[in-house]
C-alpha cells in the first residue's frame, strides 16, 4: 500500500508544502531534499545564515548522490523533461548556496520556491498508476476525484486559484468538482462570515440547503472523509473524537489561510451536500495542528494563489464563478 506521510516536526503551514507532502508516493531521495529545503523557513526568518549555508550544502551533496538513481526510476517518455528539470534544480541549489553567502533573504525565498516547485513536478512522476486507496462500496453512486484538479475562483473582491486533492479526499473533492462543472456555485453569496475563522458559501438559491440530484430529486449527501498519515485506509463518517485520535494531524490539515473544508450540520457528519468554507487561518486563535476543525470536517483543497483576498470578503460578497482549469479528466461520475 502506498501511503502519504507528513514529515515529523512542526506543523506545516504552507499550502504547497502540504500538497507535496500529501502525495501518495514513497520517493525518499527527492523527499529528503524537499523536506530539508522546506525546513529552512525558520532559519530564513531568523537570519541564521551559517545554518542555511550548511543545509544547502547538504542538499547539493544529496542531489549529487541521488540525481542518477532518481532519473533511472522515471519512465522513458518522461525522461527528457525530468532530466531538464533535474538540471534546473541543480542550478537552483547552486544559486541558493551563493545567495546564502550574500545573506539575501528575499532572493533565497524566491529561488527556494522555484526549487521546491521543480521537486513537486518530479514527484508527480512517481504517483501510482491506479488510485491507491479503497472507497467503500456504499458510496458507489457518488462522484469521485481520482487525482487532483485545479480551479479558478472568481469573487467580487478578486480571483483565487486552488488545488483540489482527490487523492486524500476523493468523494469530497469529487462532489465539489462535479458541482463546479455544473456551474452550481456561480453567483452564490458568502452566506457565513466569521472573522479569523471561516467564510462559507454553496447554499443554493431557494429553500434547499444542498444539491438536489435531478435523477433522484433528493439531496445528495457526502460523507465525512478524513485521511491520517500512517493509516492504511481513509476514515468515513468518524470524527477524531469518535476514533480516539486526540493528538493526530490529518493528511490534509486546516493549517493555512485558504484551506477549503466541507460543511455539515451540527447534528450529523454525513449530511454535507454542497456548502463549503475557506478557513481563515489565524495563528493565535487557530494554531496549526491544534484547532477544533481538524478531525471534525474534511479538508479537500487549498488556495495556492490569491488567498489574501479572503481577508477582505464578507457577507456582502459573492462567488462570481468557479471553473476547472486542470484535472477534469480525474473526475468520475461514480464507481
Amino acid at each position: 500500500m502506498v501511503l502519504a506521510d507528513l514529515p515529523n516536526g512542526n506543523a506545516v503551514k504552507d499550502p504547497n508544502a502540504i500538497l507535496r507532502n500529501s502525495l501518495p508516493i514513497k520517493q525518499v531521495e527527492l523527499q529528503d531534499i524537499q523536506h530539508r529545503l522546506e525546513d529552512t523557513s525558520d532559519l530564513v526568518r531568523g537570519g541564521r545564515w551559517p545554518a542555511l549555508t550548511k543545509t544547502v550544502t547538504k542538499c547539493q551533496s544529496l542531489f549529487k548522490k541521488y540525481n542518477r538513481p532518481i532519473l533511472e526510476k522515471i519512465d522513458n517518455e518522461n525522461k527528457i523533461f525530468a532530466e531538464n528539470t533535474l538540471s534546473n534544480l541543480k542550478t537552483d541549489l547552486d544559486n541558493l548556496a551563493e545567495i546564502a553567502k550574500n545573506k539575501d533573504k528575499y532572493a533565497f525565498i524566491n529561488v527556494r520556491r522555484g526549487a521546491l516547485e521543480k521537486i513537486g513536478k518530479l514527484e508527480e512522476f512517481f504517483l501510482p498508476s491506479e488510485f491507491p486507496y479503497k472507497i467503500p462500496n456504499e458510496f458507489n453512486d457518488l462522484p469521485r476525484l481520482l487525482g487532483r484538479a485545479n480551479v479558478k475562483i472568481k469573487t467580487t473582491k478578486g480571483d483565487m486559484e486552488a488545488v483540489i486533492d482527490g487523492y486524500n479526499a476523493p468523494l469530497t473533492g469529487g462532489a465539489f468538482i462535479d458541482l463546479v462543472g455544473k456551474n452550481f456555485y456561480n453567483d452564490l453569496p458568502i452566506n457565513r462570515a466569521e472573522e479569523f475563522f471561516v467564510l462559507q458559501t454553496g447554499d443554493p438559491k431557494g429553500n434547499d440547503i444542498g444539491y438536489i440530484d435531478p435523477e433522484t430529486n433528493k439531496e445528495r449527501l457526502v460523507p465525512l472523509e478524513i485521511r491520517v498519515p500512517g493509516e492504511p485506509e481513509t476514515f468515513y463518517n468518524e470524527t477524531f473524537e469518535d476514533l480516539g485520535f486526540y493528538t493526530e494531524t490529518p493528511t490534509l490539515p486546516f493549517a493555512t489561510l485558504g484551506t477549503m473544508g466541507w460543511s455539515h450540520s451540527n447534528e450529523a457528519v454525513n449530511d454535507g451536500s454542497s456548502q463549503f468554507f475557506f478557513f481563515l487561518y489565524e495563528a493565535e486563535l487557530n494554531p496549526a495542528g491544534r484547532n477544533l476543525i481538524d478531525g471534525r470536517n474534511a479538508a479537500f483543497g487549498y488556495v495556492v494563489n490569491g488567498a489574501d483576498i479572503l481577508e477582505d470578503l464578507n457577507m456582502d460578497d459573492r462567488i462570481i464563478s468557479i471553473e476547472i482549469t486542470e484535472g477534469e479528466e480525474n473526475l468520475k461520475a461514480h464507481a
